[in-house]
């Protein structure tokens, strides 16, 4: 018995074809990345850290946890603008289409305490805010210790082109001391900051900071 073939009963099909060229694509693309491990691995390995220490969470071992702030990357509000440093600095147009910037800084004298009462320890800190001009506007933020991170106030304007000295929080006190030099009443904005004074804050339950007598 004599058997024949056509050549055109042998021909794959056009699914079956794909499905040949989508299983060699999916071959040298594992084939790829295996050799190329060692170069990709120990970036997602960073990008998956990078991550993680933007919640400022550091898992310490399994049953504690240490919380850290970093108040050069802290995003709050200036009169009524949030603003978001980076590396402590903040730069953005005052309007659209303005070549005018509005350049806040971190200033630090962070000072650590309980300010809320709940028995966690908050972080203070300063900042600067000018816009072009001759001011140098100085404000106050508080950091509240929230369970696994923190959440800052609005800022609370200090002075402008004053000299900070200290920022303090005494301890059982809830009460932020911003300690700063400034001009004498009368003298001009170009006078050279010769007199002490001391500005006291409080964080109202709500999560304000405002002036302790308010």
């Amino acid at each position: 018995m004599n058997l024949s073939f056509n050549k055109v009963d042998c021909k794959p099909s056009p699914l079956l074809r794909s499905f040949q060229v989508l299983l060699l694509v999916l071959i040298v693309i594992g084939l790829g990345l295996l050799l190329t491990q060692k170069i990709w691995v120990p970036k997602v390995v960073e990008f998956i850290m990078q991550d993680e220490m933007s919640n400022k969470t550091i898992v310490v071992n399994e049953d504690e946890k240490e919380t850290i702030f970093d108040g050069r990357n802290a995003s709050f509000i200036i009169e009524g603008r949030t603003i978001k440093l980076v590396n402590g600095v903040s730069e953005e147009s005052i309007a659209p289409d303005s070549a005018s910037k509005l350049i806040t800084r971190y200033f630090g004298n962070e000072a650590e305490g309980d300010l809320n009462n709940d028995g966690e320890p908050d972080i203070a800190f300063l900042v600067t805010q000018e816009s072009g001009g001759s001011g140098l506007f100085y404000y106050a933020v508080v950091a509240e210790s929230k369970g696994e991170g923190y959440q800052t106030t609005n800022a609370f304007y200090v002075g402008d082109r004053i000299a900070p000295q200290s920022t303090f929080i005494p301890i059982n006190s809830q009460e932020l001391q911003v300690n700063y030099v400034e001009r004498r009443l009368g003298e001009p904005m170009t006078a050279k900051p010769s007199q002490g004074a001391v500005l006291l804050l409080k964080v109202t339950p709500a999560g304000v900071l405002e002036g302790l007598m308010q």
